[in-house]
């Protein structure tokens, strides 16, 4: 097989262009001759990836030289990440106590491109499952996090992704529009949202949003469990006034982290 034959696997072009990168955070700069030879491949292809990475500014050509070093493109990814970094450390002992609290599962969840994603998890000792929810992708309008992250979006923004159409998980999802829209105003009014076999028969949830500076929603923060032990009452107010006792100490949890964040001023 010749190598532009190779180069043609999308995963192993993906591995090399990888692998271009770690070369120069080890190296510092190198040139394409230099790089094709580091990858064992022509150095058409090693042009081929160096251009594709320059053009998303991960890579950028020194002048004068020639050669390839690490872009400030990269520096946009880490920042990103950093904030996720920065959200779990500082969530984690709130999660902890509130898991041990209620002795059920603590998630927390951020939203990625029209889904729920959890980047943290606390088991609590109730726990009878050691399901893994990190870095799981949930439908918005069937979780807890994610009718809290709905609720706070940019009226267009949610108009668009309620326009894609609500998938059913359960034969309790909410898969309205209409419905569901007044759920959400319901969470921005208290502060909370609620699951009651939604995405999983027997599983429910109460969730409550995390702020940062500023006050934009950054995350959600939920408990979940079996309903056998935490209840539709435990999460799902029966009048208009109500806070169950779950959701009241989510609603807690979260205001802390929020203040941990750099938010001030958090009222639920």
């Amino acid at each position: 097989m010749s190598d532009d034959q190779a180069d043609s696997s999308p995963v192993q072009s993906v591995d090399r262009a990888i692998e271009i990168l770690e070369l120069l955070a080890a190296r510092g700069e190198l040139g394409i001759t230099e790089l094709a030879a580091e990858l064992g491949v022509h150095k058409s292809t090693s042009f081929r990836l160096a251009s594709a990475l320059e053009r998303r500014g991960l890579v950028e050509q020194s002048r004068g030289r020639g050669g390839y070093r690490l872009g400030f493109g990269l520096l946009r990814l880490a920042g990103a990440m950093s904030g996720q970094l920065e959200l779990t450390q500082q969530a984690r002992p709130v999660s902890l106590r509130l898991a041990d609290q209620l002795g059920e599962t603590v998630n927390i969840a951020v939203l990625d491109r029209g889904a729920a994603v959890n980047i943290d998890q606390v088991l609590g000792r109730g726990s009878l499952t050691t399901h893994n929810w990190v870095g799981q992708r949930t439908p918005l309008h069937a979780t807890s996090s994610g009718k809290v992250l709905l609720a706070y979006l940019p009226a267009s923004e949610l108009d668009s992704l309620l326009a894609q159409g609500l998938e059913t998980q359960t034969r309790h999802t909410i898969v309205d529009p209409d419905l569901l829209v007044r759920e959400l105003l319901a969470a921005r009014r208290h502060g909370f949202a609620a699951t009651v076999e939604e995405l999983e028969l027997g599983l429910n949830a109460v969730a409550a949003p995390i702020r940062g500076p500023g006050g934009r929603v950054i995350a959600a923060i939920s408990v979940s469990g079996p309903s056998s032990r935490l209840s539709a009452a435990q999460v799902r107010a029966s009048g208009a006034d109500e806070i169950p006792a779950a959701a009241d100490a989510v609603r807690v949890a979260a205001a802390e982290i929020s203040t941990l964040m750099g938010y001030v001023g958090y009222v639920g």
